[in-house]
């Protein structure tokens, strides 16, 4: 079938209708979509998902030097917090 897009003068009135119909659908798929992509309910989860995905391993799990580099984190923070104690 022949599209009114391509230029061809013997396209019929039905043809032209059906193509509107056609591009109406497209256009409201394409408007639900932005929709979805901008709900900000969708765009935190999205976040979540992807830090999580960041962290854990294929079953779930925090990954080892994940672990690691939060215990050191925590080392650090404790003996700042001991040593500015001292100070003061």
């Amino acid at each position: 079938m022949s599209s009114p897009s391509d230029g061809n003068p013997d396209v019929t009135a039905d043809e032209i209708v059906a193509d509107i119909e056609q591009t109406r659908e497209e256009m409201g798929e394409t408007i639900d979509a932005l929709a979805d992509k901008l709900n900000p309910k969708h765009a935190a989860q999205h976040g979540v998902d992807a830090a999580k995905d960041a962290v854990t391993d294929d079953q779930g799990k925090v990954k080892p030097d994940l672990q690691a580099a939060a215990a050191a984190l925590v080392v650090m923070v404790v003996a700042t917090v001991v040593l500015w104690g001292r100070r003061w």
